[in-house]
């Protein structure tokens, strides 16, 4: 057996997509467990760039098995238009399998999702504004509708009827906005259903009985450990749990199945949407971070918030999710920097505090610590062991490790896959 969980030790964006694509020749199964098309990872892979937004990173090889999990929130009309995509890009998506317990969107959800973000004004959460929120909040009030309920139109009117007694009262009197029909929408929602129809299974047992066979599957997260709904900056956080807690939750395992959780971080670090960021640079080493790392978001395009690497929050992450491996991305976005800083503590009212602040308004006020090394100023992108890089680069990873009390196993030194050092990570016997 081997389960092996990924997740962002940040606030997501880390290069989830790139290490998933990296280990999956050694995987049967790929299993996206939360989260819904607010999420993005790009693959870039025989020179080709794949934006998968739903669809999880595996589906790029003929041996894996992707999964879309129940935890996760599912446009029925995104899925197939990225179905579309990838088939018209020469992939198949025939093994694709899809929780019949997985959530839907619907288009009420996406439209109460902008309207909540305009009601909050300046105290917005930063949403994507696609809907997920508000499937989350359903399926917590048991009015959400689910993946097998395409399967049955009665079932699906007669659930959406009492949604909709509900929705369209919320739609019409708070903001404003046009109603919906059961009619229209069991129209639009039965076309889905046809097409994915094939796709939908029991994905608990499937997974189960895969690590039953000690088969390999790989648990791919979204978004990071800081936006999770419980342990998150919240709340600016997202509405579902990408921790490893929230694979065993969003898959249908127990943890004793798991075997090994990676916890993904930038050499440095980035933010989209609101909230507190106590190493955000405004300063000329952000805007360099932000132009050299690419630094805009797979989904919405947005500009992401770009700061020095934070030890404080790696250190949370792996206390939250048990972490055993690091992987650090983006180490060559740093070469052109002559200092480097780290934080290592946080300051707030005069004290020091090495563990992330309990209180929302401690960790809004907090100012970093922070600790200058120096830099390589060398190209590492053809770097391919730990030995190739210069001595200020490994003094950095070594820094790194030192802080989190877990090892870097992986190391990314440019975004396709053969950038990368594979540091502490054996291939599958």
């Amino acid at each position: 057996m081997a389960g092996i969980v990924l997740v962002g030790a940040q606030w997501g964006d880390e290069g989830k997509g790139k290490i998933t694509d990296l280990l999956a020749d050694d995987m049967d199964y790929v299993v996206r467990f939360q989260g819904g098309n607010n999420a993005g990872h790009t693959i870039i892979h025989g020179g080709r760039t794949l934006k998968l937004h739903l669809i999880p990173s595996g589906i790029m090889y003929p041996h894996i098995t992707p999964v879309i999990g129940n935890g996760v929130v599912i446009d029925p009309k995104v899925l197939l238009e990225e179905i579309d995509e990838l088939e018209a890009d020469g992939l198949t998506t025939r093994r694709l399998l899809i929780s019949c317990n997985a959530h839907l969107i619907m288009p009420y959800h996406r439209d109460l999702d902008g309207a909540s973000e305009k009601l909050l004004g300046g105290n917005e959460i930063g949403t994507t504004r696609r809907g997920i929120g508000p499937a989350y909040q359903d399926k917590a009030s048991r009015l959400g509708l689910r993946v097998q309920d395409l399967t049955d139109e009665k079932i699906f009117r007669a659930k959406l009827e009492v949604a909709l007694s509900e929705k369209n009262a919320v739609l019409s009197k708070i903001h404003g906005l046009p109603t919906y029909t059961v009619d229209e929408i069991t129209e639009e929602y039965m076309g889905y259903a046809e097409r994915i129809r094939p796709h939908i299974a029991d994905t608990s047992v499937i997974i189960n009985k895969a690590l039953g066979a000690d088969q390999w599957v790989f648990f791919e997260g979204a978004q990071g450990t800081l936006l999770d709904l419980d342990h998150g900056t919240y709340p600016f956080v997202t509405s579902s749990s990408p921790t490893a807690g929230g694979a065993c939750t969003g898959a249908g395992v127990g943890p004793k199945r798991i075997d090994r959780v990676l916890g993904i971080a930038k050499a440095y670090i980035t933010r989209v949407g609101s909230g507190p960021f106590p190493t955000e640079l405004h300063d000329e080493v952000g805007a360099l971070l932000t132009r050299v790392g690419g630094e805009f978001g797979t989904t919405t395009g947005r500009q992401r918030r770009c700061g020095w690497y934070d030890g404080v929050i790696v250190r949370y992450a792996v206390q939250v999710n048990g972490l055993t491996d690091l992987v650090i991305t983006k180490l060559d976005v740093l070469s052109e920097l002559d200092t480097i800083k780290v934080c290592t503590a946080y300051e707030y009212e005069g004290r020091p505090h090495r563990d992330l602040p309990c209180h929302q308004t401690s960790f809004h006020h907090a100012k970093p610590i922070y600790e200058e090394l120096p830099g390589w100023r060398e190209d590492i992108t053809q770097c391919r062991t730990f030995d190739d890089l210069p001595k200020n680069a490994r003094d950095y990873i070594s820094f790194i490790e030192d802080l989190a009390e877990v090892p870097v196993s992986i190391i990314a030194v440019g975004p396709s896959r053969e950038q990368t050092i594979m540091r502490r990570w054996e291939p599958r016997p």
